[in-house]
Parts: structure tokens; C-alpha cells; sequence
């Protein structure tokens, strides 16, 4: 058996890499449907092991798509679970605020009807000293 031509050798080393990668320890996707899962590919076929490393590919892209669903989805539950917060802080403040409105008007008029009743008590010494200066 005679040396290859120099030429050769990267060629050579690629396929060596591909068949090595090949007898590599199989890649598991326990989270993957059964029907979705790689199927092992023909070692002596080049493109059945393209095909393969491929499949692996994507459903190592796939696994890490449903992670990113999935803490997208309790972010989401998160901000969803902070608006009902600040919607029930919202509506509280707008009660306290027109409670606080109520309360001003109420606390506005019984100024004015203390100022009225203190003029009239006034209006009452004088007329009563009148009647004592006048008798």
C-alpha cells in the first residue's frame, strides 16, 4: 500500500474527522418526541451522515428554542402578574384620590358653615348686648 499524494491528505483528514465524529458517542435528546428524534445514520453513506449531524443540529436548536419559550413564558406570567399589581395599585389610588376629593368638599363646606355660625353667634352677643345696654 503506497503513501497518498500530499494533495490528498486534507481530503483525507476530513473524512477521518467525519467518520471519528460519526462513532462519537450519540448525542440524546430525552425531551424530543420519539417520531422526532434523530435517527442514526449509515456510516458508510457521506450524506446520511450530513443528513444526521444536521437532525442533531436542529433539535439541539430546537431544544434551546423551547427553553427560550419557556422563560419567555414565565417572564410573560411574571409582567402579567405585575400589571394585575399596578391595575389593582391604580384603581386603589383612584378611589383614594376621589375619596380625597369628597373629603375636601365636605371639610370646604363645614368651614363655611363654622365661619356662617361663628358671624351669626356674633351677630347674637351683639344684638343680646343691645337689649342688656337698652333695658
Amino acid at each position: 500500500m503506497s503513501a497518498a499524494p500530499i494533495w490528498l491528505l486534507p481530503l483525507i483528514w476530513k473524512q477521518f474527522l467525519e467518520l471519528k465524529d460519526a462513532e462519537d458517542p450519540l448525542p440524546s435528546f430525552p425531551d424530543l418526541e420519539q417520531r422526532l428524534q434523530p435517527v442514526l445514520p449509515c456510516r458508510s453513506l457521506k450524506e446520511s451522515i450530513e443528513v444526521y449531524k444536521n437532525h442533531c443540529k436542529m433539535a439541539n436548536e430546537f431544544n434551546q428554542v423551547k427553553h427560550e419559550i419557556a422563560t419567555l413564558e414565565d417572564r410573560k406570567r411574571e409582567l402579567m402578574a405585575e400589571l394585575l399589581e399596578d391595575e389593582k395599585t391604580s384603581m386603589e389610588f383612584a378611589r383614594l384620590e376621589e375619596e380625597y376629593r369628597i373629603l375636601t368638599e365636605e371639610n370646604q363646606n363645614l368651614i363655611t358653615v363654622h365661619s356662617q355660625r361663628a358671624q351669626q353667634l356674633e351677630t347674637l352677643r351683639v344684638i343680646s348686648q343691645k337689649r342688656q345696654g337698652s333695658s
